[in-house]
């Protein structure tokens, strides 16, 4: 799926052109309304900064939460707008509503290289059903459009598919472009042995992206409570683990699936038991034939974080997606930091490490590992769907790469 990048698009291309640019400013808030992570903003500053810097006026798109198409104050995008002037060191404006006429008016008023922020566009219904006539009012507001938001890519929205009927050029920002390129690199083209490590606390929410690793992979680790459905459908007693019983079947296919292809599929060995889901549970450590009844699993445990280092040694690429415990809670965090710090290690010595996503992505952050990894995805939903070899609306709307 190769697409047509902001790279390609040169100042004489851009001066003066209005920009429509959809980011993921969808960013945590604490009880004040402050931010609290501005890693999405960040990673949006290069697309930005080029855009402006070759003259253009840039206009950002973005949502915030669920407001469910009506208009939300606690979900206004002011301290996104405030945060925003700060790391461009220039005012960014923001629109009261994402089109209109306050729009129409600040656009209009627009020097070359001035950013404006339009309102949260999920204020309006139209955009999550990709209503064709709000799309051509937010695409009036521009002449040329650039999707950075590779969070939204695996949504057909109005601001990320369907504006792209009345705009273009229509390219993929830096960020998007990073995302297709590392996280597509590595199940179509990665270097050998490829490893993916999924974790989570259900099998359901990760059926598509294991069928396809244990399709692409050398080697597939699985860990956090969905090992303990794997572990039953193998007619082992688990105690009070999470379980899901609907997926029994499944899980003996896939283990049936990895053996078929010659895939090596890991699962824990021993597991931290805790008697009680809680941060100051009493614990223990058990091998995964003798889990007591009573006890659920939280953690992996020690022999399985040797086992699964000891599996990532040799690997070119490896792709984790989902923590290996509780992390949450301290007493629990151990095989996911461990890890992290293997993965980071590995980095270090040449292996492409892409941190697939949601948790995972808390986690190495959590341990102050981020920096050390070859990619930390932004996206979610997206990432999974895009390794499990689904096409991106987001991304198939964007013009070919010539």
């Amino acid at each position: 799926m190769a697409k047509r990048s902001l790279s390609a698009l040169n100042s004489d291309a851009l001066r003066g052109k209005r920009v429509l640019v959809r980011v993921d400013f969808n960013v945590p808030l604490n009880d004040a309304g402050a931010i609290t992570d501005d890693t999405r903003i960040r990673a949006a500053l290069p697309t930005i900064k080029d855009l402006t810097g070759k003259g253009a006026k840039v206009i950002l798109s973005a949502h915030f939460g669920r407001p469910k198409g009506q208009v939300n104050e606690d979900m206004r995008l002011t301290p996104v707008a405030a945060r925003l002037s700060e790391l461009l060191g220039a005012p960014v404006a923001k629109t009261d509503s994402c089109i209109g006429s306050d729009a129409e008016a600040k656009v209009a008023a627009m020097a070359d290289g001035d950013v404006v922020l339009l309102e949260n566009v999920r204020f309006f219904a139209e955009e999550e059903k990709n209503e064709s006539g709000f799309a051509e009012k937010l695409a009036a507001l521009a002449e040329v459009y650039v999707n950075d938001a590779f969070g939204a890519a695996h949504r057909a929205h109005a601001s990320t598919e369907g504006v792209t009927k009345y705009l273009s050029p229509s390219v993929a920002g830096y960020l998007m472009e990073k995302e297709l390129q590392y996280l597509q690199g590595a199940v179509d083209d990665p270097k050998r042995p490829l490893a993916a490590i999924v974790g989570g606390s259900k099998v359901s929410s990760k059926i598509g992206v294991l069928e396809a690793l244990i399709d692409k992979c050398d080697k597939v680790l699985i860990g956090g409570g969905m090992i303990f459905t794997f572990y039953k459908a193998r007619g082992l007693s688990v105690g009070k683990s999470l379980v899901e019983e609907d997926k029994l079947e499944l899980a003996k296919e896939l283990e049936a699936k990895a053996k078929a292809k010659g895939v090596q599929l890991l699962l824990p060995t021993d597991v931290v038991l805790a008697d009680n889901f809680a941060p100051d549970a009493n614990s223990q450590v058990a091998s995964i034939d003798a889990i007591p009844e009573g006890w659920m699993g939280l953690d992996i445990g020690p022999d399985s974080i040797k086992v699964f280092q000891d599996a990532l040694g040799d690997c070119k690429t490896v792709i984790w997606n989902g923590p290996m415990g509780v992390f949450e809670f301290d007493k629990f965090a151990a095989g996911t930091n461990a890890i992290a710090t293997t993965l980071a290690e590995l980095s270090a010595k040449g292996c492409c490490t892409i941190i697939g996503g949601g948790d995972s992505v808390a986690a190495v952050e959590k341990a102050g590992l981020a920096a050390q990894m070859s990619h930390i995805s932004t996206g979610g939903g997206a990432s999974l769907e895009l390794l499990e070899g689904k096409v991106l609306p987001g991304v198939a709307a964007l013009d070919e790469a010539a």
